[in-house]
């Protein structure tokens, strides 16, 4: 697969090719796009933990906006003040602010304080059993996502299918993704319900989700990104040309 010829936005010029000679390589690339760095996982974590530690022990669902906000508007203005990406601070404030209007919701409805805490987790339930369905599903029809990171620095988003090796180590990749989604859902649902239906004491439903979404947020995440770093580093598969139809031209001449 060649990498298509791509121009810089802000210069006009010609963008230079990818240097990546290897899938492995490729990945490991968008992967740290993806992530942000070090800086991109904090932005991303640290305003959801504030509102998180804050609502369960304070139960102050304004309290817990305030500073959960407030952290991620502070970041926001360092990314903006520097000309960088904001979009991981984005990415903290939209999932705070869906939490906050599950939460809210629960309190016009006449819940209670711990009504509006585990309906502020309904949100990531759903997000994580939603993302691990289509990740499933996109392994199980051979369209791994995965793939999509090597076809975006190619240029070409669909030719590394021709590749079974590509596509065998994207499937591979993309299962370890879906794997933390599963985690969570396997153990914060059961809870969820429990506290719901009033099986468990609300409270200490609460506080074990408070602790399980911290525990199997971005450590979980880690976990599974250096189990990828792992994978990726055993092979070397190359970024090649897939097969297909042979041009309409005499090969040069020693091929």
């Amino acid at each position: 697969m060649k990498a298509a010829e791509s121009v810089d936005p802000e210069t006009g010029q010609a963008a230079a090719p990818p240097t990546s000679d290897s899938v492995e390589a490729v990945v490991r690339q968008q992967l740290s796009k993806a992530l942000g760095g070090r800086r991109g996982m904090l932005e991303a974590a640290l305003p959801t933990i504030i509102f998180t530690v804050t609502f369960l022990t304070t139960k102050d669902l304004k309290l817990a906006l305030v500073l959960s906000v407030g952290a991620a508007l502070v970041a926001l203005v360092a990314r903006l003040i520097q000309r960088s990406s904001v979009q991981f601070v984005v990415n903290a404030l939209i999932g705070i602010g869906i939490g906050a209007l599950f939460a809210l919701r629960a309190a016009k409805a006449g819940g209670d304080a711990n009504d509006q805490a585990l309906a502020y987790f309904l949100p990531g339930l759903l997000y994580n059993t939603g993302y691990a369905v289509v990740l499933s599903l996109s392994c199980l029809t051979r369209w791994p996502l995965v793939g999509f990171m090597v076809g975006s620095v190619t240029g070409d988003p669909t030719a590394w299918r021709q590749d079974p090796q590509i596509v065998k180590l994207c499937s591979r990749l993309t299962w370890v993704l879906v794997a933390p989604c599963v985690l969570r859902v396997l153990v914060q649902a059961p809870v969820y319900l429990a506290g719901r239906s009033g099986s468990m004491d609300p409270d200490a439903a609460v506080a074990a989700l408070g602790i399980a979404k911290i525990v199997m947020g971005w450590p979980l995440q880690l976990a599974s990104l250096a189990l990828m770093v792992w994978l990726l580093a055993r092979n070397s598969t190359p970024v090649a040309d897939g097969p297909g139809p042979e041009p309409e031209t005499a090969p040069e001449a020693g091929t």
